[in-house]
C-alpha cells in the first residue's frame, strides 16, 4: 500500500469478504483486478481536456481576443444585453465567449469594374450597353466604380449582408447596371457625347447610386468618367465633329491670341502715349512755371511803375494843386483889381470913360486924301483906327 493508506489495486491484498459470495463461484484462480488512476493522471487528463477546450475555441473564433487590422471596422455583439458597438480603431480587442462576439469588416476601397463579356467573381461582370432616347446604343468599354462600407453602419452591413465579405457579392451588382442605364438613357446619342452632358450624367448616376447602397451601409467613393463608343459609323461622325471641334477651337485660339497680341500693343502704346503725355505734361509745367515766373516779374515791375507814376502823377497834382492855388490868388486878385476898377469907373462915370477915350484915340494917326476915286463919293474911306505903323500904310496905298 502506498501512503495514506490508498491502496494500489482494489481489492487490496489479503481482503477477504464477509459472508457468502452472491453469485456463481469463479473457478480457476483469482478474477481482473481494477486500478485507481493516480493523481498525476487525472491532472493530465484535465490538462489534455483543456488544451482541447481552447483548440475548439480558437478554431471557431470564439477564444475571447480578437485583433481588428486598420484596414478593418468590426461589430461587438452582446447576446445577452442585446447592445451592439462599432469598433473603428485598430487593435486587440476582448470579449466574452458565448456570451459576446465581434465580426470585423473590411472597410478597404473596393473595385467593381464592368468589362468584357461575362462574369468573374464578384467584382468584374460584363460590359455596360445603354439605349439613348433618341433610339441608338452606345456603351462604356470599361467602367470602374470604387466603394466601400460606412464604418458607423457596420450592424446594417452585417444585418442585410452577413458576416465577413457578404456585402461584396449582391448589391453593388443589383443596382449598378439600371441606375446608369437609367441615368445615361436620359439623353440622345449626340448630347453623350458632349463632355458637359457627360460629366453631369455621371454626377447624375453617382449620387443616385450612392443613394440606393446607403440603407445596405454601403457608400460610393468615386466613379471615374469615361468616354463612351458608339457604331462605326457615329464614331466616324463623331470624329469629324472632334476635328471641325478643334478647329473651332483653334481658331478661337487664334483670335484669343489676337486679341491678347491687341492688347499688349494698346497697352504698349497707351504706355507710350502715357509717357508722351507725361512728358508733355512735364514741359507745359515748367512753361506755365516760366510764364507764371515772368507773370509775377511783370506783375511786380508793373506794380512798380504804377507806383512810380504814382508818385509821379501825384507830385504832379500837389504841384498842379499848388499852381492852381497860386493862379487861384493871382486871378483872384486880379479878379478883385478889374472889381475895384470897375468899382471906380462906376464910380466916376463919363469921366473915366471920356479919359479911356482919349487915351486910345492919342494912339490913332488920321490921314486926309487929297482927292476921292469916286467921283461921287458915297462913303469916307479911312485906315481906320489903329497904330501910326497901320496909318503909314495906309498913306502909301494911297500914294
Amino acid at each position: 500500500m502506498s501512503r495514506d493508506n490508498i491502496p494500489d489495486v482494489f481489492p487490496p491484498e489479503g481482503f477477504e469478504p464477509k459472508g457468502p459470495r452472491r453469485g456463481p463461484a469463479r473457478t480457476g484462480g483469482p478474477g481482473p483486478q481494477f486500478r485507481v488512476p493516480s493523481k498525476g493522471a487525472i491532472t493530465g487528463l484535465i490538462a489534455v481536456l483543456a488544451i482541447g477546450a481552447v483548440l475548439v475555441l480558437a478554431l471557431t473564433g470564439r477564444l475571447g481576443l480578437v485583433t481588428i487590422e486598420p484596414e478593418q471596422v468590426a461589430l461587438k455583439v452582446n447576446y445577452l444585453t442585446g447592445s451592439e458597438e462599432v469598433i473603428t480603431q485598430p487593435g486587440y480587442q476582448i470579449y466574452l465567449p458565448f456570451l459576446q462576439q465581434i465580426y470585423p469588416l473590411d472597410r478597404r476601397f473596393q473595385n467593381f469594374e464592368m468589362r468584357g463579356n461575362r462574369f468573374v467573381g464578384n467584382t468584374l461582370v460584363p460590359m455596360l450597353t445603354v439605349r439613348a432616347n433618341d433610339g441608338s446604343n452606345f456603351r462604356f468599354e470599361s467602367l470602374e466604380i470604387q466603394y466601400a462600407i460606412i464604418p458607423g453602419a457596420a450592424a446594417t452591413v452585417i444585418a442585410d449582408s452577413g458576416v465577413g465579405d457578404g456585402f461584396k457579392e449582391e448589391w453593388i451588382k443589383a443596382f449598378t447596371r439600371s441606375i446608369l442605364r437609367d441615368e445615361f438613357g436620359r439623353y440622345s446619342a449626340e448630347q453623350i457625347a458632349d463632355a458637359m452632358t457627360l460629366q453631369e450624367a455621371f454626377n447624375s448616376a453617382k449620387e443616385r447610386l450612392s443613394a440606393a447602397l446607403e440603407p445596405f451601409g454601403l457608400r460610393i467613393i468615386e466613379m471615374p468618367q469615361q468616354r463612351p463608343n458608339f457604331d462605326p459609323e457615329y464614331e466616324s461622325a463623331i470624329e469629324d465633329r472632334k476635328v471641325a471641334d478643334q478647329s473651332v477651337e483653334r481658331l478661337i485660339a487664334m483670335e484669343d491670341q489676337l486679341r491678347r497680341e491687341r492688347q499688349q500693343r494698346l497697352a504698349a502704346v497707351e504706355r507710350e502715349k502715357t509717357i508722351e503725355l507725361e512728358s508733355l505734361r512735364g514741359e507745359l509745367d515748367r512753361e506755365r512755371l516760366g510764364a507764371e515766373r515772368k507773370a509775377i516779374e511783370q506783375r511786380r515791375s508793373a506794380d512798380a511803375y504804377a507806383l512810380e507814376r504814382v508818385a509821379q502823377g501825384s507830385a504832379q497834382k500837389a504841384q498842379a494843386q499848388a499852381q492852381a492855388r497860386g493862379l487861384t490868388a493871382q486871378y483872384t486878385m486880379e479878379a478883385e483889381g478889374v472889381k475895384a476898377r470897375a468899382e471906380a469907373l462906376a464910380a466916376r462915370g463919363e469921366v473915366i470913360v471920356r479919359e479911356a477915350l482919349i487915351e486910345k484915340l492919342l494912339g490913332i494917326r488920321f490921314t486926309l486924301l487929297p482927292y476921292s476915286r469916286d467921283p461921287e463919293p458915297k462913303r469916307l474911306e479911312h485906315s481906320g483906327l489903329g497904330s501910326s505903323n497901320t496909318n503909314e500904310r495906309a498913306a502909301a496905298g494911297g500914294n
